[in-house]
């Protein structure tokens, strides 16, 4: 079953080249979406352990915030983040991790956002994430007409 061209995970993985660069995808199970992120080689940061690169979860979880932003609040433009706070809870190793975010306000301008990041187990996450960004006005996305 084939996703819809305009469909917000469609749309927002194809646009997003840092998305592409680690392989992040997503799937959807009625109003639950949860990110993935595939294994590689390239995203390990520390090679005695071997752990994942904090950064790569970051830019996972922020991006899996967006994605989740950008299905429940469909907006022309991309949402901004203003702020991020991580947990980095144990150390990511050589595997799949897996996301899901939160939204847990949104507001006429900014949406509150929770992430969390797991590998084997819900139950044990690896990072959390609570970010704020910012929405995509009405007035941002219409342009006034010039007075005469």
């Amino acid at each position: 079953m084939s996703e819809p061209a305009d469909d917000p995970l469609t749309v927002f993985l194809a646009m997003t080249p840092y998305a592409r660069f680690l392989g992040m995808n997503a799937i959807r199970a009625g109003d639950e979406m949860t990110a993935i992120l595939p294994y590689a080689p390239r995203l390990i940061g520390n090679p005695r352990i071997p752990a994942l690169h904090g950064g790569v979860l970051g830019a996972f979880m922020e991006m899996t915030a967006l994605l989740q932003l950008s299905i429940e609040e469909r907006q022309k433009r991309q949402p901004r983040t203003i702020d991020v706070t991580i947990e980095y809870l144990r150390p990511g190793r050589p595997l799949t991790t897996f996301a899901r975010a939160d939204v847990r306000k949104v507001g006429r301008r900014i949406a509150n956002v929770h992430v969390e990041a797991w590998q084997e187990t819900r139950a044990s996450p690896v990072a959390a994430l609570r970010g704020h960004f910012m929405l995509s006005a009405l007035t941002d996305l219409e342009v006034p007409p010039s007075p005469p």
